[in-house]
């Protein structure tokens, strides 16, 4: 009973600081076809996790596109000003992506899936009502494959709710 007990204390309190946020990349949306959904949770006042998912739309022959046609990307933040309306942060993130490339100078594409560690840093501006922008840009290195290229961009201008 007491580890029962111990526990649930553990998992309250951890959820006590319970801001999430919801947020869309208008800017992939509107510029090149591709829609960027992100979820933050924030474990402190200065730190948070979250996770985004890419979904790339446009066509393949498409002259400016990612590379990418779909990218998970798990990230934490760490915000350098907490307590103000506009907050700089820096981000750390793990990219696993998915896509096809001309690696071999032919024609042929071919698939490819690999993981690009990276960093990236942004201001986020959130409203007493809730509202949140945050723009960010940043890079990383895709890790194992071949096939794949070399660097893989983080960028975005986000729209989203706090709650």
């Amino acid at each position: 009973m007491k580890r029962i007990t111990c526990i649930l204390g553990l998992l309250i309190s951890s959820l006590g600081f319970s801001q999430q946020e919801l947020k869309l990349d208008i800017a992939d949306a509107l510029v090149i076809r591709s829609l960027e959904f992100s979820y933050e949770k924030y474990i402190s006042v200065e730190n948070s996790f979250g996770i985004s998912a890419l979904f790339n739309l446009a066509d393949q022959e498409t002259a400016f596109r990612y590379n990418e046609n779909m990218m998970i990307t798990p990230y934490f933040r760490h915000y350098f000003s907490a307590d103000a309306q506009w907050n700089f942060f820096g981000e750390g993130f793990l990219g696993v992506n998915f896509g096809k490339t001309n690696s071999t100078g032919s024609d042929v594409l071919q698939n490819y899936t690999d993981a690009a560690l990276g960093v990236a840093v942004g201001t986020k501006y959130i409203s007493k009502g809730g509202l949140i922008i945050d723009a960010y840009a940043g890079i990383g290195r895709n890790l194992f494959g071949t096939d794949s290229p070399a660097l893989v961009p983080r960028a975005g201008l986000n729209v989203g709710w706090r709650f």
